[in-house]
């Protein structure tokens, strides 16, 4: 398959779709939902509702079935960058090759453009079982899914430790904890989301989880490499900051060659859980390589 044209065709759906459902700059507070827009419309990967439109395929489902829920998750992703780089936190001046939500609209209108995201996302999510495609409570456990995966067992619980662990010595249990959670929580709830959404059996659902857990992890790895060896003008962020705050990451711990080892070990244990999937599960395979080769 050609994953460029699937990648390229999938991200325009669903930016099709965050328009549609994002108020209109114009609408009352119009600042505010500029502000939104903005940081949603900064030409993102849409990495986590494409893996929700791919498990969604996998198990023979109709990925157009999951858009509200892909669109709720690009929204909670982007709510937690925009607070990501806030200077109470990240203090990052660039997200996506631009200036970051708080060097154009001030902080307080940042933290307040990522409430109204993380918001619209929950607004969107309860619309599901509007939706005669998917079952009460399939949607239920969807949104139960991904609510814990962003809060404090999940993404926001790994902020904290990560935040924490910065300029200390941690070992790799910790290390783990963070990234699995920080970054690998979302892409979990993205891709057993998809599956529960297409009608995927118990068995499936818990092979695409440990699909996910392996290429979350992965994904983030990837990124701590990147930030030593990414170029900023391709990645679109700045590198090197995991460093000058002595964040904790795999090549800090492990050195850069065993960092690129355990990614690629990783990258293979995600492949190996979907061994009893056909070829409509080929989408997950191919971006399983793609966020592994992209630190090489």
């Amino acid at each position: 398959m050609d994953l460029d044209a699937y990648l390229k065709d999938c991200r325009a759906r669903v930016d099709k779709a965050l328009d549609s459902y994002l108020p209109a700059e114009e609408m009352l507070p119009a600042k505010l939902h500029k502000a939104m827009r903005y940081s949603i419309f900064a030409a993102g990967k849409r990495i986590r509702p494409i893996l929700m439109m791919a498990a969604c395929e996998a198990v023979g489902g109709a990925p157009d079935a999951v858009m509200p829920a892909a669109c709720a998750m690009e929204m909670i992703h982007t709510y937690s960058l925009i607070h990501d780089d806030l200077p109470a936190m990240d203090d990052d001046d660039f997200r996506r090759g631009r200036p970051t939500c708080h060097k154009v609209f001030g902080e307080a209108l940042a933290i307040l453009a990522g409430d109204a995201l993380l918001t619209e996302a929950f607004i969107l999510l309860s619309r599901m079982g509007e939706d005669d495609r998917i079952a009460l409570d399939t949607g239920r456990r969807v949104t139960s899914l991904i609510a814990r995966c962003a809060g404090s067992m999940g993404m926001v619980g790994g902020q904290v430790v990560d935040m924490e662990s910065e300029g200390k010595e941690i070992d790799l249990a910790t290390l783990e904890y963070i990234h699995t959670r920080k970054t690998g929580a979302l892409i979990l709830a993205s891709v057993q989301s998809g599956a529960l959404v297409g009608g995927a059996s118990e068995l499936q659902v818990e092979a695409l989880g440990r699909y996910a857990k392996a290429a979350g992890l992965a994904f983030q790895v990837a990124d701590d490499i990147l930030d030593i060896v990414g170029d900023q003008a391709l990645l679109g962020k700045d590198v090197g900051s995991d460093q000058q705050r002595g964040k904790a990451t795999y090549p800090a711990l492990l050195g850069l060659e065993a960092a690129r080892t355990r990614a690629r070990e990783l990258r293979d244990l995600a492949l190996e859980s979907l061994s009893g999937f056909d070829e409509k599960a080929e989408p997950l395979r191919r971006i399983a390589h793609y966020i592994v080769d992209r630190s090489f």
